[in-house]
């Protein structure tokens, strides 16, 4: 494959220095890297600036409603359970509005792929306070400090039951495309959420932040793969192996401020995704896609409406 099929030649108006461009530069170089043919691949969106994602790729593009995106995503997946699914979207409209299909995508395990963009804000909508922003934060567009407290998205899908849960950071692209390839990889739900800097509305958590802590004059992001953390589960793995899995993905998901840990937190490889069941079901499945069992012959319909 070359590197220019996933590219498109239309103009690009996230701001400059937005965090988007490392997101969209690592998701083109891991579907391009996977080999994975354009036609085959589908890429949905929710609203916001994250929701701008499949107008800048030369895949199959859905830009859908405000915090609805994963239903879409799911429908496509059970519909043609050949493509490759990429659902994208802002933190805003994934926890927020969305949060109830968060959950229930997670819970499905369908092999699908989630990308949260979080800055901590509704940036196209001028800098609202995203449930991500956590209590006491003001940026520089917000007329008073944030009055709620903040929601923890990879908690959340440790919650949910997605099966593959990492995180990665916008600027450093080279590790991000290799967690979306593995996140693309894996057979089952997978959320990966990435730190995404909000240069003109989130002053606060920038990437100066993320990349420098006074208090250890060392940056704020590690690598968990620089740690003696496994994040694997299997088939054969003791409950009380299990049990200590669940508990270290929850530990390292709480530690901010001074250190912040990106990469992969847990993967179960035990569990089979929804369509194995759906597939002992129904044998046909995998044959034969579900949106097209019930056809009608249109012809037939207009014939009989015919006066």
């Amino acid at each position: 494959m070359s590197p220019k099929d996933y590219s498109i030649d239309v103009h690009n108006d996230w701001c400059a220095g937005c965090g988007d461009y490392g997101i969209l530069t690592a998701l083109e170089k891991a579907l391009l890297e996977l080999g994975l043919p354009v036609h085959q691949v589908a890429v949905f969106a929710g609203i916001g600036c994250s929701g701008k994602t499949p107008y800048y790729l030369a895949a199959n593009g859905i830009h859908t409603l405000h915090g609805r995106v994963l239903p879409f995503a799911a429908g496509a997946k059970l519909a043609k359970p050949e493509l490759t699914v990429v659902a994208v979207g802002g933190d805003g409209d994934g926890l927020g509005i969305g949060a109830g299909h968060f959950l229930n995508a997670g819970r499905r395990d369908l092999d699908i792929t989630y990308l949260l963009f979080n800055n901590g804000v509704y940036g196209l909508t001028k800098g609202q306070a995203a449930p991500t922003l956590r209590r006491g934060e003001k940026t520089r567009r917000m007329i008073q400090a944030n009055l709620q407290s903040h929601l923890n998205p990879i908690m959340m899908a440790m919650t949910a039951g997605f099966t593959w849960i990492g995180r990665g950071y916008a600027y450093n692209a080279h590790h991000l495309r290799t967690l979306i390839q593995n996140a693309i990889t894996h057979k089952g739900s997978a959320f990966l959420e990435i730190l995404q800097p909000c240069p003109v509305y989130n002053d606060v958590n920038d990437q100066q932040w993320y990349e420098h802590c006074e208090a250890t004059s060392q940056p704020r992001l590690y690598s968990l793969e620089d740690e003696d953390y496994d994040p694997y589960v299997d088939t054969d793995t003791e409950q009380s192996v299990f049990e200590k899995k669940i508990a270290q993905c929850i530990l390292k998901a709480q530690e901010w401020d001074e250190h912040i840990p990106v990469g992969l937190f847990y993967q179960d490889r035990s569990k089979l995704d929804l369509s194995k069941p759906s597939t002992e079901q129904e044998s046909a499945y995998n044959k034969r896609a579900p949106v097209k069992h019930n056809s009608i012959d249109m012809q037939e319909l207009y014939n009989k409406l015919i006066i």
